[in-house]
């Protein structure tokens, strides 16, 4: 299978750069949020925002692919929803298969007659993670069909790079976001109104 793009004319880019990309196409909000966890934080990502823009996630991507171009990948496989583009483009970029997984009944599952086969090798994506909970579902997933996981490639970690998946792991973004607890919130203390992020459909 052929690539996405000429790896000749593949820049990487800065992470200022990257950054301001972010803020432009509305990934990186500032304020006071409520997270999924119940923490209280002063930055939101929706990474869903960037992945509007071919252009960008077409670079993006290349460097999420970039580390693993020699790496021989069979598939690429990310969990829904926000793996689903993020594999399928960086599959194009190393000319392979993209596969996603699926939450069913609450356990992350291939679906849609997608299969994983013993000996296959695989490289995880994800958009943005804290604490990995999603990808260490999908590599279970691997693991239970005897893949051989080649590595983790993400767009954002939240982690401040703390999180140790034991392959190889190559986040573009690596962001160490503060997260406090309700009754240690300082956004509280100084009468910043709290948002919940699903009040901006996200």
């Amino acid at each position: 299978m052929t690539g996405y793009g000429n790896w000749e004319d593949f820049r990487a880019l800065e992470n200022d750069e990257i950054m301001k990309i972010f803020k432009d196409t509305g990934v990186l909000l500032e304020g006071h949020f409520r997270l999924t966890s119940g923490k209280h934080s002063p930055r939101f990502l929706q990474c869903a925002q960037v992945l509007r823009f071919p252009e960008h996630a077409g670079t993006l991507t290349g460097m999420m692919a970039e580390p693993f171009r020699e790496a021989g990948v069979d598939k690429v496989l990310g969990p829904a929803l926000g793996g689903i583009i993020l594999s399928y483009e960086v599959a194009r970029w190393l000319g392979t298969e993209a596969i996603f997984t699926e939450r069913q009944d609450g356990q992350m599952r291939l679906r849609r007659g997608f299969n994983i086969e013993p000996g296959e090798r695989i490289l995880v994506v994800e958009d943005a993670m804290s604490t990995g909970g999603s990808v260490n579902s999908v590599m279970e997933i691997c693991s239970q069909r005897q893949a051989d996981i080649v590595g983790v490639s993400v767009l954002v970690d939240r982690s401040g790079g703390q999180t140790d998946f034991g392959v190889p792991f190559h986040p573009v973004v690596t962001l160490d976001i503060p997260a406090y607890s309700p009754a240690d919130c300082p956004l509280c203390r100084e009468g910043i109104p709290l948002t919940y992020p699903k009040d901006l459909g996200m």
